[in-house]
């Protein structure tokens, strides 16, 4: 390994509970698009959400060719601490070791992981959507095998976590910290419609630039300020963005669920101010640690037929009021404009139609990718 090499995130997911799953003696196999290429990467995958410690019997990684299936020769052995087998405590993270294998940048690559223990619901799976198709083996260890056999397709990953790859000295990284605006959630299948996406096509696509990887550490549901569906904005900051390697910079977008109360909870009905303190201190976490942080703007839902009657009049005004702090409160080092991009000028309050998935909550395909547009390049120079 150089000594003026680094790792770098190249993709990422966040860690949370998954929901209404079980594995007994299943390989899965999980594909996932990189950013930054490289020529040695290393897996990581995550009990975070496990009540007992996760058993993985066997873990492979390649390139991914086109359904369950990856390149021939391209497959490569992932171990542990120089062993095929390990242990994952609960609520932990396990690292593994470089594996050489040239990565392009945009290259698609195969994750197998054989868990050979029985995983009850109760188990508490880690995983989260990932709006691809993935797959779940019949009973079995098939990490080798080239073309795998599938007995069940998932839009989820489970327990993988992130991929890095060792990059040069002048590799940053990008963590993309959100909801499920950033998770893209309603986007198509397979269509690679997240605004970081979006991002790291551009990013690769400049003629000169720093290198940049962008890991998507978006969760649907996320709140700034209470857990939902996994921790808050505020409680996984550490693991999710100060933690990242090879990070330089953060996006932040997070509040709209703060702002639509999904349980109706009295307590949890938040205040813009409440919503400026909480961003305020990830701003000055992540200046602590030498990061430069964006703030982005929350976008409109006026009417959103998601969750019917999130949307009022009351919460439109704390948003706007919250959006005017992004722009001119001088705790973040820039501003991404997402509000502005998405929005109606005829009406403010509600995304343009052409932008809107049609729920008045997500945007379409087309709309999120107008936000990874939205994104200035020039401010990972």
């Amino acid at each position: 390994m150089q000594s003026d090499r680094h790792w770098v995130g190249t993709w990422t997911t966040a860690p949370a509970p998954a929901e209404g799953v079980a594995f007994s003696n299943h390989t899965l196999r999980m594909t996932v698009r990189a950013s930054l290429g490289g020529d040695t990467l290393r897996v990581r995958l995550s009990n975070a959400c496990g009540s007992r410690p996760l058993a993985v019997g066997a873990a492979r990684i390649g390139l991914r060719e086109a359904g369950p299936n990856i390149v021939p020769g391209s497959d490569r052995q992932v171990t542990f601490g120089g062993v095929d087998t390990a242990t994952i405590a609960a609520g932990a993270l396990l690292v593994s070791d470089p594996v050489s294998l040239p990565l392009p940048p945009l290259g698609d690559l195969a994750i197998s992981v054989h868990l050979p223990g029985d995983l009850p619901a109760s188990f508490g799976i880690t995983g989260r959507y990932s709006r691809q198709t993935n797959y779940i083996s019949p009973p079995g260890d098939f990490t080798a095998a080239v073309a795998m056999p599938v007995g069940k397709l998932t839009d989820d990953w489970y327990f993988v976590c992130g991929v890095d790859v060792l990059a040069g000295p002048d590799a940053g990284g990008i963590v993309a910290l959100g909801d499920s605006l950033t998770d893209a959630n309603i986007s198509t299948i397979d269509a690679f419609c997240r605004w970081p996406d979006q991002l790291s096509r551009r990013l690769q696509a400049r003629v000169a630039g720093r290198p940049m990887g962008v890991m998507n550490q978006g969760l649907g549901g996320n709140r700034i300020l209470h857990d939902i569906r996994g921790d808050s904005g505020l409680r996984r900051f550490d693991r999710d963005v100060l933690a990242q390697p090879g990070v330089t910079h953060a996006i932040v977008m997070l509040g709209t669920n703060d702002l639509r109360n999904r349980w109706a909870r009295p307590e949890e009905e938040v205040t813009a101010e409440q919503m400026i303190a909480g961003l305020k201190q990830l701003a000055v976490r992540a200046r602590t640690r030498g990061i430069k942080i964006f703030g982005a703007t929350l976008t409109p839902y006026e009417n959103e037929t998601f969750l019917i009657g999130a949307w009022t009049p009351e919460r439109e005004a704390r948003r706007q009021t919250v959006n005017a702090w992004i722009r001119d409160g001088g705790a973040f080092d820039a501003v991404v404009d997402f509000d502005r991009a998405l929005r109606d000028p005829t009406r403010p309050a509600r995304m343009l139609p052409i932008y809107d998935c049609g729920d008045h909550l997500h945007p379409s395909d087309l709309g999120y990718n107008a936000m990874g547009d939205a994104v200035n390049l020039a401010l990972f120079d």
